[in-house]
């Protein structure tokens, strides 16, 4: 069962600033950082399967980014060289901690999520492919961001031993083909930095909010949401990743076309529409062209019809509900994704976001009319055995 508390324990890190004892831009928060980390070890996982033929099981690539992420939460904003020493004297005690912290949100959650966390921190100095996937995708998201704050605090001491740090965290990593191709600073590391900019494209912006969160951030609530989903109606492997990666990549046309707001889309007939053009438009314009032409089919996947459910059958994407899902196709072999779970997710995400602001006291009619109006839209609505009228009405204002 998803609780309340689990769901509210994913936006903490809206609240943690990063790099907060250095001149660096505002709201650089730990959300962001986490899912700009995503998406590099989406990157790095697609090298390795296309380049390498390795195998990636993606659910353990997922899980393990998400038990880190949660670690992460419970320890809060620790800086990195004394975490790595608290974590090498005092490890087995501190995971013991965070467990204990958050057993009563976890241990409701179906599938065993918890035991596999407890499994994947007990033997942290196990090696596979996918976690050094995310140790990789860590210092590079670190690196992009220390590139930004790096003119912004010349001459501070201990800047220039900060650089070197990260540059040989790097270098340990080389032997993986994305962070050769990456540091080349070409075409997939212009992707990721376009990916970057959606940190600094604020949700609501018509609207003054706490915690302020970003497009980017919001893109991993809606996955890290989606994917619990999954585990709780028994998905496949295959759909339990294709959802969490729907909902990583649902917002990712706003890069080129920004935020733009439900009711501004539904004011002229026809508008949503046009809007849904142009962003394909300039995926296959700005996008494509930065990404291997072997994965452009899986992000149209995800990018293009995303609030729809749909399986490919016989090399045909055709689009399906989720009840027909569930009842038909929970299959591997049918690669099938749950738009309907990603959409409810992305509503969810968008309550959460006003309700979270209402209760810290700051309101606008915005954001009141949005609590309103999405309640509505989920009163009594199940989808795929899912009661989202429960998941709704924790945040009813």
């Amino acid at each position: 069962m998803i609780t309340k508390e689990l769901l509210e324990v994913l936006f903490e890190t809206a609240s943690i600033q990063r790099w907060n004892d250095h001149n660096r831009p505002e709201h650089f928060t730990e959300l962001d950082k986490q899912a700009h980390k995503m998406i590099y070890a989406y990157v790095l996982a697609k090298f390795e399967e296309t380049d390498r033929g390795a195998f990636i099981d993606w659910c353990t690539l997922i899980e393990g980014f998400l038990f880190e992420y949660l670690h992460r939460i419970v320890l809060t904003d620790i800086k990195p060289p004394v975490f790595h020493r608290l974590m090498a004297e005092k490890g087995v005690q501190l995971n013991e901690w965070v467990f204990e912290n958050l057993e009563s949100r976890l241990g409701p959650l179906k599938g065993g999520f918890l035991e596999r966390m407890k499994e994947y921190l007990h033997h942290e100095a196990a090696d596979s492919l996918e976690k050094k996937i995310l140790r990789a995708a860590h210092y590079l998201a670190t690196n992009w961001e220390f590139k930004l704050i790096y003119h912004l605090n010349a001459g501070i001491y201990g800047l220039e031993e900060t650089r070197r740090d990260i540059e040989n965290q790097l270098e340990e990593y080389y032997d993986l083909a994305g962070v050769q191709k990456i540091n080349l600073n070409r075409k997939t590391g212009h992707f990721l930095d376009l990916v970057g900019q959606l940190r600094f494209q604020q949700r609501w912006a018509q609207s003054p909010r706490l915690p302020k969160t970003s497009v980017l951030g919001h893109m991993l609530i809606v996955a890290a949401f989606s994917y619990f989903c999954s585990l709780e109606v028994g998905a496949s492997a295959r759909r339990n990743r294709n959802n969490f990666l729907g909902g990583l990549f649902h917002d990712l046309p706003e890069v080129l076309t920004r935020d733009i707001i439900s009711p501004v889309k539904r004011s002229v007939e026809g508008l949503d529409e046009l809007i849904k053009d142009i962003e394909l438009r300039q995926m296959e314009e700005r996008i494509y062209p930065l990404l291997p032409a072997a994965w452009h089919r899986e992000i149209k996947y995800f990018t293009e019809d995303e609030f729809n459910g749909k399986i490919i059958r016989e090399g045909q994407v055709q689009l399906v509900s989720s009840e027909e899902i569930c009842n038909r196709f929970n299959e591997d072999r049918f690669n099938p994704l749950d738009g309907e779970i990603v959409r409810a997710c992305d509503q969810l995400a968008a309550c959460m976001e006003t309700y979270l602001s209402i209760s810290y006291g700051i309101t606008s009619p915005h954001l009141e009319e949005a609590n309103r109006e999405l309640q509505k839209i989920y009163q009594d609505r199940s989808i795929a055995g899912i009661d989202f009228d429960r998941l709704f009405g924790f945040f009813r204002i």
